[in-house]
């Protein structure tokens, strides 16, 4: 037998016994399958209720396969429930909080991770700080604010207070995405005649979209389930869907089929979001993993 045979008969082998079912991936594998059991079934569960009756959730004991019905959705959306533009608020605030975060995050991020002035790193805790501060305490001193502005019951005055919260995030994660960047790519570009600007616009900002985009998504992910900030800054005209959604528990009961569909409305936008972009948002959670930052 060749040397070249014995060598790949040895690696065949050492395959075979890496990828062997040893005690400890068996315990590894019945350990992801219990914590997929605990997350994705009462979403599916929840899911499937959102077309079911009330009779048929609350029978027992519980029926996996019942006929369809979709009343609670053609009520909420069609019969007088008024949730089409409950989600259309909840789009427009998350959506243009998000935006406002990444355009200005990028900005301030890139200027903190390049900039030479004196006591840059307290300027970054001192942002990142103001994110460490729980909503309880920034409610108050908030409504005061909107109060004096005419922006409660508005969906401006949402979207501002959702950046106090996004914008400190945005640029202190998009700070470490540029800071991972080699300086010399910029410099080449401003050798070429790019300005400062043009060297962030055309070169630093490309190569950082993975990081853009796992920003966007936490930044997105805030607004779009906040209810602390929703319940406190609208009204009954700027109301989101986590604020609908709190109303099906009435003192009479709670509108089961309603909250379901609901809860099936927040959680759809998200999941399809997260598999559209699931190569750039791992990408950009990852990055700066091997050089320690």
């Amino acid at each position: 037998m060749s040397l070249a045979a014995k060598e790949e008969r040895a690696a065949l082998a050492s395959g075979r016994r890496r990828t062997a079912l040893t005690p400890g991936r068996l315990g590894l594998y019945c350990f992801v399958g219990l914590f997929l059991l605990w997350t994705v079934v009462p979403l599916i569960w929840m899911v499937l209720s959102s077309f079911r009756t009330q009779a048929s959730m609350l029978s027992m004991p519980p029926k996996l396969f019942v006929p369809f019905d979709t009343y609670s959705y053609w009520y909420m959306f069609l019969g007088g429930g008024g949730f089409g533009h409950y989600l259309l608020n909840s789009i427009i605030a998350a959506g243009g909080s998000t935006l406002i975060a990444l355009v200005l995050g990028a900005l301030g991020g890139y200027g903190l991770a390049r900039g030479t002035w004196r006591r840059k790193a307290d300027i970054s805790f001192w942002i990142i700080s103001t994110r460490m501060a729980p909503i309880a305490a920034v409610i108050v001193p908030l409504y005061m604010t909107f109060r004096q502005f005419n922006l409660l019951d508005s969906l401006v005055g949402l979207i501002v207070a959702y950046c106090t919260f996004n914008l400190p995030f945005a640029i202190w994660i998009m700070q470490a995405f540029f800071r991972d960047l080699p300086r010399d790519l910029e410099e080449a570009a401003k050798v070429d005649g790019c300005s400062t600007f043009g060297a962030f616009w055309r070169v630093a900002l490309p190569l950082v979209t993975p990081g853009l985009v796992a920003t966007g998504v936490l930044c997105l992910v805030f607004a779009w389930n906040d209810y602390a900030f929703a319940t406190t800054f609208t009204g009954h005209n700027t109301q989101t869907i986590p604020v609908a959604a709190s109303q099906l528990i009435t003192q009479q009961g709670v509108i089961w089929g309603q909250l379901m569909a609901t809860g099936t409305i927040i959680l759809t936008p998200m999941a399809i979001c997260g598999v559209a972009i699931r190569r750039w948002l791992v990408r950009g959670l990852t990055m700066g993993a091997m050089s320690g930052q």
